[in-house]
């Protein structure tokens, strides 16, 4: 079935959004590995003391501290920068999807920009969404494979571990009372953060690839002609 087209219904390239989207995803995978360093160093000071080797050092201390915290901030700022673009990248992917097969959609494209700001829900309906642009992406999107499935489910299961784990984690480390505890939640930082990475490249892969898809597919359509 061809793609229909309705009124107002304008095709808009993603392709510039997605490039913008990817390097500030690379921001934050930066920002992560800021957090491992910062975490490994607050780890190694705390060992160090306890076991009297290294003394206690105020100045060291306090560095530790601003590192964490700083690393934090920044990686608050980066994570809001990323999001923002991402969800604009998001809803033009979601509008593009209404002139490729505008009855594969469930939802509005208005729910392409709310349903991220929904609490719990957003852990799901933004996926379904993506799962619906997809299909609407893909070359034929009524054969019932979509290109890309997989990648989604991958992407979209790292994500929300990561999202739940990193609130674990950060919670533990508020909370912490003693070196021994500090330690032990900078550990989950880490860990954290490298569940963060791993969720970051599956979305770049993801970006990458429905970004091509919808390419591809508005050139197919130009090429098209007209009757």
């Amino acid at each position: 079935m061809p793609p229909s087209h309705g009124p107002g219904r304008v095709l808009r390239s993603p392709v510039g959004l997605s490039y913008a989207v990817i390097a500030l995803f690379g921001v934050v995978i930066v920002a992560d590995l800021l957090i491992v360093a910062a975490s490994v160093n607050m780890r190694s000071f705390l060992s160090g003391a306890a076991s009297g080797t290294a003394g206690f050092d105020e100045d060291a201390a306090n560095r530790a501290d601003y590192a964490m915290a700083g690393t934090g901030v920044l990686y608050v700022a980066v994570l809001l920068a990323v999001g923002t673009l991402f969800i604009i990248w998001f809803h033009r992917a979601r509008q593009n999807a209404e002139v490729f097969a505008p009855d594969t959609q469930r939802r509005t494209p208005g729910w392409a920009i709310g349903a991220w700001f929904i609490p719990i829900a957003n852990l799901w309906i933004p996926r379904g969404i993506a799962a619906d642009v997809l299909r609407a992406s893909n070359p034929d999107p009524y054969d019932g494979k979509p290109v890309g499935r997989g990648l989604l489910n991958a992407w979209w299961g790292a994500w929300v571990w990561a999202v739940v784990f990193d609130r674990y984690a950060s919670r533990v480390y508020e909370r912490a009372q003693g070196a021994d505890a500090v330690h032990d939640a900078a550990a989950l930082l880490i860990a954290g953060a490298g569940f963060d990475v791993l969720a970051a490249v599956l979305a770049v892969l993801f970006v990458r690839r429905l970004t091509s898809l919808q390419h591809a597919k508005a050139l197919a359509l130009r090429a098209v002609p007209s009757v």
